[in-house]
């Protein structure tokens, strides 16, 4: 309290008055003229109190507010006593001062003066007075990131003249500090190689705590690890150590389902299903490797290994190899193999250039019309964008987009055929309040060529794409399936959705362009054993109509270890 508002309030009898203490207290502050007091009303101070205290806090809070918009020359003239305990402060607020001039020294940095003012000049830069300490709170910030943690600054030789405040800036720099050492603590195998290239930390650089924390936000994207608590850091006299929180997550996942339905031609129940194995980070290097085998109601049957590198001695680069292998029924088989490198450019972002190569050969010894034996090469370019869903374990990705471009080559007997490809996928969850979300899923494909064979073309249908159908039972050189659900959390753990896909398609070879559309509902449960998922789905088209005979039922359970 300054000696001079002390001294009113002993002259009032406010300090010795005990009954005051304990009794509610009632403020009115004016100012010298009627202009002066819808000035103080503006501010809206706080006029009721339950003791003296709380009253003589807001006084000094209201001055200080005063000289923060600009009254710098404000003061309190009087306070009076009035009956049932009502006080009036009276205040004489002087001249307004709109501008302030900070005076800097020649080897201030000037870089940083753009992000608070417009006017600047060699020596000196103008801002609002009312922003002056949010000015100077960016501009210790913006020092504070070059490395120089423990600098301030403040002002000296304050004045005012000519209807300005003038100010010499005085900035106390400290020695520059640079990380010298990052301690994972936790999770100590976590992937060093992680570290340099997804946080974008290394030994060397300019410390600074906030790009730090923001670039350890990272770590909630990862399926192998999660941040336990924000990093630290010590100081010493010669060293800077950067402490990293992390510990190791389940990431190891074994999915499968199993589906019925009846077969339109037979009317026989007819069972499809597939096993779903995927290894993360089993050898502590951010490494993944997936197995998939699935067999389809139309003896059809999928085999996929696919093993990805991330950080490759420790660069941006990664890697990916994969081996697919398809089987329809007796009539062909198809076996392609791929090879990708990736570039990273954050953790959401990444770019990969690859080939891919297929070989096709026919099992029947007089091959289907338009099903011959042919060999493949596709040279592909992709990029690919994900945003997390941090702390959710229903719905762990909030956004995807991935399209890839491939141009290639197709090789019969006695022909080559120039080949291009475009396939997009992407979704996102649409947020409506905590328990309502609306999931839009889209995937599309496109083959160009002069003519088309029936071993070479998309092929979709089924659980993962449009619902209602049966496995991969739809050929296309061209198709676009819309997948969306209507999701309502029942809790953490359950929720409901409905089914509504639909779907255009077009096939060359037998003219077929057809619009498809999925109805259904399911549940998905999170349980012990994992995720559980319960699919009810019907489908039709131009030529067919919705029959309940015609239902899919789909059970899948996913469960990490």
């Amino acid at each position: 309290m300054s000696l001079k508002l002390f001294f009113l309030l002993f002259v009032c009898g406010w300090v010795s008055s005990p009954i005051l203490l304990a009794q509610t207290v009632y403020l009115k502050a004016e100012g010298t003229s009627t202009a002066e007091t819808k000035i103080i009303a503006n501010l809206n101070y706080q006029s009721s109190f339950k003791n003296y205290k709380e009253l003589q806090n807001e006084l000094q809070n209201l001055q200080k507010t005063l000289h923060t918009i600009g009254y710098l020359e404000s003061a309190i003239v009087a306070i009076q006593k009035h009956p049932e305990n009502n006080f009036l402060a009276s205040y004489n607020l002087g001249r307004l001062y709109t501008t302030a001039r900070i005076n800097f020294d020649a080897d201030f940095n000037t870089s940083h003066l753009k992000l608070v003012s417009t006017a600047i000049t060699k020596t000196y830069f103008e801002v609002d007075v009312s922003t002056l300490e949010s000015t100077l709170q960016r501009l210790n910030s913006e020092i504070i990131a070059q490395g120089a943690p423990f600098s301030t600054l403040h002002l000296t030789n304050i004045k005012t003249e000519d209807g300005m405040l003038t100010a010499q800036l005085q900035v106390d720099r400290n020695k520059t500090r640079k990380i010298d050492a990052i301690i994972v603590k936790g999770y100590e195998k976590f992937p060093k190689s992680f570290i340099k290239q997804y946080l974008k930390l290394k030994p060397k650089q300019v410390f600074n705590l906030k790009a730090i924390t923001l670039k350890t936000e990272a770590l909630e994207n990862l399926r192998f690890a999660t941040q336990i608590k924000a990093p630290e850091v010590l100081f010493t006299k010669d060293s800077t150590l950067l402490y990293i929180y992390v510990d190791k997550q389940k990431s190891n996942t074994f999915d499968g389902f199993i589906g019925f339905g009846t077969n339109a031609e037979t009317n026989k129940l007819e069972f499809d299903g597939y096993l779903n194995l995927k290894l993360i980070n089993t050898l502590h290097y951010g490494e993944s490797f997936r197995v998939l085998y699935k067999s389809d109601e139309n003896d059809q049957k999928t085999f996929d290994v696919t093993a990805k590198l991330p950080f490759l001695f420790g660069s941006p680069i990664g890697t990916q190899f994969g081996l697919h292998i398809f089987k329809k029924d007796s009539s062909y088989i198809s076996t392609s193999q791929f090879a990708k490198i990736d570039y990273y450019i954050n953790p959401r972002n990444a770019v990969t250039v690859g080939i891919n190569a297929v070989n096709s050969a026919t099992l029947l010894e007089v091959p289907i019309v338009n099903t011959t034996d042919f060999r493949s090469h596709f040279y592909n370019l992709s990029y690919v964008h994900s945003r997390p869903r941090l702390q959710d374990n229903l719905f762990p990705i909030q956004f995807l987009f991935e399209i890839s471009g491939g141009l290639g080559q197709r090789t019969l007997e006695n022909s080559e055929t120039t080949q291009t490809k475009i396939e997009l996928t992407t979704f996102n969850i649409f947020t409506l309040n905590a328990r309502n979300s609306v999931y839009a899923h889209l995937n599309g494909a496109l083959l160009n060529s002069e003519q088309f064979l029936n071993n070479e073309l998309f092929r979709f249908g089924g659980i993962n794409s449009i619902r209602g159908f049966e496995e991969q039972s739809l050929m296309a050189n061209l198709y676009t399936v819309l997948n969306t659900e209507y999701r309502y959390n029942v809790s953490n753990t359950l929720y409901v959705h409905s089914i509504i896909d639909v779907a255009y398609y077009e096939n060359q070879n037998n003219v077929t362009k057809d619009n498809l559309l999925g109805l259904g509902f399911g549940f998905g449960m999170l349980t012990q054993a994992g995720l559980f998922k319960l699919n009810y789905s019907n489908g039709s088209s131009r030529q067919q109509s919705i029959k309940l005979s015609d239902s899919k039922v789909h059970l899948s359970i996913s469960a990490s270890f």
